[in-house]
């Protein structure tokens, strides 16, 4: 019953889940600060692309 008490303990099954989410966690910060530095200059691009046409 120990055993199989600590085997639980042992398991890696979440390890992979988690690191997932750290990796999806930071691609989220960084299209969040280049939308937010490329966020003016794509307004204008399509203000004048709007203009235009």
């Amino acid at each position: 019953m120990l055993e199989s008490l600590l085997s639980r303990f042992e398991r890696e099954d979440g390890q992979g889940l988690a690191e997932y989410a750290l990796i999806l966690a930071l691609i989220a910060v960084f299209v969040i600060g280049a939308v937010t530095f490329l966020g003016g200059s794509i307004n204008t691009i399509l203000r004048d692309v709007g203009q235009q046409i």
